[in-house]
């Protein structure tokens, strides 16, 4: 069901986006070659917990961990392990907070020490994706103007948009019946309402955009071993255009 969230509601939303920020900030202080993702995983959860939320993640489907932890051509659902990471790996750090039963969800990708040109031209083009992508996310429009808007940046510049894996709509669930493809044609799909929250959250590749998953029944991968880079913020659709629920400030 497609939940349409008071301004009240979007403001609890919005109080769990705040303590997701801190983990972000929180995260950037951490990596460095050497670090595993599981001590990153595990720092993340305690800060949560001190500021009164939960990862909502944990558990959810059986999934294990607070984070999900995807390091190079990982897509998404990268399980957090005790590998240190290295210098010239990216990886994206993606969590959900759960604040009083409202979510906030964001992942970002994070460069570990000196990366190459490839990997921070790759994570430059995504973020710029997710930004353009908000900038559709307007009362009138349709899903469909936010995945053109994202793959007719990407494309043009030799980039693939995932097709598999999309954003969502969010309140007091972590997904509700709102795909957001990170493709797609202008003025199709569902029509952009007041109230809405949804997540954009696009994957680009380097290489190929189609997927493979690990033995973990998680861990999405591209196939031809190319890199992934991922930005996702929780965003409300308001009379006063996208107001992003998980702003960094400093992005």
């Amino acid at each position: 069901m497609i939940d349409i969230k008071t301004k009240k509601e979007i403001g609890y939303m919005a109080e769990a986006g705040k303590i997701l920020v801190s983990c972000h900030k929180k995260v950037r202080e951490l990596i460095e070659p050497g670090i595993s993702t599981m001590e990153i995983d595990s720092a993340v959860e305690k800060h949560m917990r001190e500021c009164g939320a939960t990862p909502e993640q944990k558990g959810y489907e059986g999934f294990p961990y607070a984070t999900c932890a995807s390091v190079n051509d990982e897509i998404c659902h990268g399980f957090p392990n005790k590998k240190p990471l290295k210098e010239g790996d990216i990886v994206t750090i993606d969590m959900v907070v759960n604040l009083n039963g409202w979510l906030a969800d964001s992942a970002w990708s994070y460069a570990v020490g000196k990366i190459s040109k490839e990997a921070e031209n790759l994570m430059k083009v995504t973020k710029e994706c997710l930004y353009r992508g908000i900038k559709k996310a307007v009362i009138g429009n349709r899903i469909g103007d936010i995945g053109h808007e994202i793959q007719s940046y990407a494309e043009p510049l030799g980039y693939s948009v995932v097709r598999d894996y999309t954003g969502h709509g969010i309140g007091k669930e972590m997904h509700d019946d709102i795909a957001v493809p990170h493709y797609g044609k202008p003025g199709r799909g569902l029509k952009l309402r007041d109230g809405m929250v949804i997540t954009i959250e696009p994957m680009i590749n380097i290489g190929d955009y189609k997927t493979k998953v690990d033995s973990n029944n998680w861990t999405a991968r591209t196939v031809d071993g190319s890199l992934s880079a991922q930005y996702e913020h929780t965003l409300a659709i308001t009379e006063d255009g996208p107001i992003i629920l998980t702003d960094q400030g400093d992005e």
